[in-house]
């Protein structure tokens, strides 16, 4: 073996005094990997060329102003962010430096990555309030109007913590009658959000619950993260009844309180806005009441006043007299009407036999009544000219009275006319 710079053993050449390539890179990588200052090492830079494969790696490259240093996050590191990693994100990048053999470069192997300059928890919920809202989950057409006077309210909080003594304390004081059911569930930790889901599920299932208030007290952005699960927030949009969001104090804002239907800004004020004031109610009920006899009081005056102006008219008081007044009248248009009828009758009669008249002076028969005759054929043909007939051909006579049957003994054109 041999020294490189005093430092480096490595092995003798083959014919000549060299490494191969594998053989440099490895003991690149034990210098490396084996320095102490390197196995744990924080890296600020932006995220380039970022690609989340299939099989859940990340690759990308960290770059400032003057390098390049590429990275790589194994699935069993980069399952638990809280954030989505995308090109152009400044973050800070904790892990080791180690060499990869196949390509000769060094990267660093990262363990953990936060966002610089905004937390990842921060950042996490504001891309799931983007994405959500993009897709329109928070769509205000999709939010339903909570029922006026509830019957059954469902609670889903933790069962031992003060939200849940504020929302009973709350809504037996405003409605004593209304019935709550609690539903008890995680509301912080790993697990929080699928019992949350498993909840809202059973209060859906139910079938009666007439709202659901979803609750818990005030705390820091971690202790209320599992009411920014994408799994609750679908599963507040699609529950059957509407929800309630009451998560933390009124500064605090969750992705459930964008999902659901409305948002109080505590667990107290959510029972304030579901469950009605009864001492209120029953004095807006007392108002109307009141209202509705006043309104019917004033109609019935309205009506006694018209039954009395009614009960004085002329026709109700001397029903007789109207009826006998009613009886000339009929008789007068009677009368009226049987003279209009005459007038009209004899006119109609005088321009009848006008017209009469008229047709008896241009009927035929009239023409021949006085003296005139009418000559034809044989076949029915009118004798118009004494071209029309030939010597002894058989004419008919029609006369005023009966006919004669003649024989054409001569044609004359005229008075002077000789025989054609």
């Amino acid at each position: 073996m041999r020294r490189i710079e005093g430092q480096l053993s490595l092995p003798e050449g083959k014919g000549r005094e060299a490494l191969t390539v594998a053989e440099l890179t490895r003991v690149i990588k034990g210098l490396v990997e084996g320095d102490p200052g390197l196995r744990d090492v924080w890296v600020e830079g932006e995220l380039s060329n970022f690609k989340h494969h299939t099989s859940g790696h990340m690759y990308f490259t960290l770059k400032d102003e003057q390098a390049t240093l590429r990275a790589v996050m194994f699935r069993g590191r980069n399952q638990a962010l809280a954030f989505r990693p995308e090109s152009g994100m400044r973050v800070y990048a904790r892990g080791y430096v180690g060499i990869y053999e196949r390509d000769g470069q060094y990267q660093l192997y990262v363990q953990e990555l936060e966002p610089a300059g905004l937390g990842s928890l921060h950042l996490a919920f504001e891309q799931l309030k983007a994405r959500l809202a993009a897709e329109g989950l928070f769509d205000q057409r999709l939010r339903r109007p909570l029922p006026q006077v509830p019957t059954a309210v469902g609670l889903i909080t933790s069962p031992t913590g003060a939200a849940l003594r504020d929302m009973v304390r709350v809504a037996r004081r405003r409605w004593p009658g209304v019935r709550l059911v609690v539903i008890p569930v995680l509301v912080q930790g790993v697990e929080a959000p699928a019992d949350i889901r498993r909840g809202l599920a059973l209060a859906g299932g139910l079938g009666w619950l007439d709202v659901v208030i979803l609750g818990r007290g005030g705390g820091s952005l971690e202790e209320l993260w599992a009411f920014n699960d994408e799994g609750v927030a679908r599963m507040i949009r699609s529950c059957p009844v509407p929800v309630v969001s009451a998560v933390g104090h009124e500064t605090d804002f969750t992705i459930a309180d964008f999902a659901a239907d409305l948002r109080a800004p505590t667990p107290s004020a959510a029972a304030e806005l579901v469950v009605p004031d009864r001492a209120h109610l029953l004095r807006h009920v007392d108002g109307l009441a009141a209202r509705a006899a006043g309104s019917l009081r004033a109609r019935l005056r309205r009506e006694r006043q018209r039954l009395m102006s009614l009960r004085d008219r002329p026709a109700l008081r001397h029903p007789r007299a109207s009826l006998e007044a009613g009886w000339q009248r009929l008789d007068g248009l009677n009368g009226r009407l049987a003279a209009a009828w005459r007038f009209v009758r004899e006119r109609r009669s005088e321009r009848l036999g006008g017209l009469a008249a008229r047709l008896e002076a241009l009927s035929p028969l009239g023409v021949l009544s006085r003296g005139y005759a009418v000559c034809r054929r044989v076949d029915g043909g009118l004798v118009r000219s004494w071209r029309d007939v030939s010597v002894g051909e058989d004419v008919e006579v029609l006369l005023g009275e009966g006919r004669l049957d003649c024989r054409v003994q001569a044609r004359n054109a005229g008075a002077a006319a000789p025989d054609a």
